[in-house]
Formats: C-alpha cells, sequence, structure tokens
C-alpha cells in the first residue's frame, strides 16, 4: 500500500473513533422530502439534503462543511431551519 492511501487509513481509523454513525431511517428521508418539496434543494441535490437531515434527526447542533452551494450557501440555511422548526426538529447550525 503506498503512503498515501496508508495516511488515507490512518486517518479514518482515528476519525471513526470519535464519530458517531447513523443510520438512514424514514424520519431522515421524510425531512430530505420536506427540503425537496419545499424548493430547499433540488431532486438533483438530494444527497446534500440527506446529510441535513441525517443530522437534525441525529440532534446535531451543527454542520461543518465545505458545501457552499447546497449546506452552508447563507440563502439556504433560513430555509433549512424553516423546514426543521415546522417538522419538529432543532434548527441546525452550519459551519465551513
Amino acid at each position: 500500500m503506498n503512503l498515501l492511501l496508508r495516511r488515507f487509513d490512518n486517518f479514518f481509523a482515528e476519525v471513526i473513533t470519535y464519530t458517531e454513525l447513523v443510520e438512514i431511517t424514514e424520519s431522515a428521508l421524510q425531512l430530505r422530502q420536506a427540503y425537496i418539496d419545499y424548493g430547499v434543494v433540488t431532486q438533483k441535490s438530494m444527497l446534500d439534503a440527506l446529510h441535513v437531515a441525517l443530522a437534525s434527526v441525529a440532534g446535531c447542533t451543527m454542520i461543518v462543511s465545505w458545501n457552499f452551494k447546497h449546506i452552508v450557501h447563507f440563502p439556504k440555511i433560513p430555509l433549512y431551519r424553516a423546514i426543521n422548526v415546522i417538522k419538529g426538529y432543532s434548527q441546525l447550525d452550519r459551519a465551513c
């Protein structure tokens, strides 16, 4: 295995020790669909919507992302928050 792959493997082996993995639940899929239905993102961005939905359903307080188009795009943040409130979830913060 080359050095780059070893570093990659080591990074994820370390990260997994303090990362919580969440399952894709029906609640997360419904919230993802709400983001699409309300026009926060399009069907084409369903994986980004799922990322936010999973964090919301899991009770995370913040998403850290470099995705400025669909996740930490400032005009979209209030839209995600509004849908979360409508659907009974907390207002998730974003950081980049």
